[in-house]
């Protein structure tokens, strides 16, 4: 059995753009032919692919037909390159935490995107989740806080982000006269990145005692205006070193903490069976964050 090029493609353009709709717009037919499409590769692989929902989500079946896809996708744009001695741009997914984009990812891994052509879409979650995104063929690599390689993939360690927990000094001297203590971090509002970020909901637990929701806490999804709203005063949380070591050297922020952190590991996740390029930014990746990153212990 063949699987057939204009039904993959549909396939993929709706879980891409998230609706028949969209998917028809790119591919230039309309929603009724996505729609059939679609179904016919469903009757061909003989299982549902598609959750026809807003988004439309991968089956588990999906899933596994969406990886092959993205990887034969690259493959073969790799294999034709080659044979026309023409390497033209290539696109690949990477799904990353939103910390390490801000702080050290594009400088690592501009020179390798410019050298070898390729176009870049990152794909933005939490380190503790990036890894399910390349499973579900969302991203073709990852770095990840999780250690366990993904099926099919291979598995490097990049090494530690560490993390202080900071506050602008006017908000430390308000909130945090004596220092901080239980009582104090009670009242004080914390600053927290989105509904997946546990970091300070983990340190304050193991540290001070104080549970979830015993504390005021602002959302911000954002890594650089969550910085800025606690440089701001809003509230204190972690930062990662990279992010927080210039303005705590400048007196802009200081540490609640002394002497405690947070450290996250993160490693990259790549196929074992992966096009050239995509090799060689992985070990320009693993390189350039021996520089940055602190040492995962032995």
């Amino acid at each position: 059995m063949n699987i057939d090029p204009r039904r993959s493609e549909a396939f993929v353009a709706a879980i891409d753009h998230g609706s028949f709709e969209q998917a028809a717009v790119q591919l230039h037919i309309t929603p009724s032919a996505v729609s059939q499409r679609i179904a016919a590769l469903e009757h061909d692989m003989g299982a549902p692919l598609l959750v026809r929902s807003r988004p439309c989500r991968p089956t588990a079946a999906g899933i596994r037909l969406l990886q092959f896809l993205r990887r034969r996708a690259l493959l073969e744009a790799e294999f034709l390159a080659e044979l026309s001695n023409d390497a033209g741009p290539a696109r690949v997914a990477l799904a990353v935490n939103n910390d390490t984009l801000a702080t050290w990812l594009l400088p690592a891994l501009a020179p390798i995107l410019l050298t070898e052509q390729l176009l870049v879409e990152f794909v933005l979650d939490n380190q503790g989740h990036t890894a399910a995104l390349l499973e579900q063929g969302q991203a073709v690599a990852c770095i990840s806080s999780v250690a366990a390689p993904v099926r099919g993939c291979s598995v490097t360690p990049l090494g530690l982000m560490r993390y202080r927990m900071v506050a602008a000094p006017e908000f430390a001297r308000r909130w945090f006269p004596a220092g901080m203590n239980r009582e104090a971090a009670r009242r004080a509002p914390v600053m927290v990145f989105d509904r997946k970020d546990l970091l300070q909901t983990n340190f304050l637990l193991q540290h001070f005692g104080l549970p979830e929701g015993a504390y005021p806490f602002h959302y911000v999804p954002a890594s650089e205006p969550y910085a800025e709203a606690i440089r701001l005063g809003l509230g204190y949380g972690m930062l990662p070193l990279e992010q927080c070591a210039t303005m705590l050297q400048a007196g802009a922020l200081v540490d609640l903490t002394p002497g405690l952190h947070v450290d996250v590991p993160l490693y990259w996740h790549a196929w074992r069976i992966q096009p050239a390029r995509l090799e060689r930014m992985g070990a320009a990746l693993l390189q350039a964050s021996r520089s940055v990153l602190l040492p995962l212990p032995a």
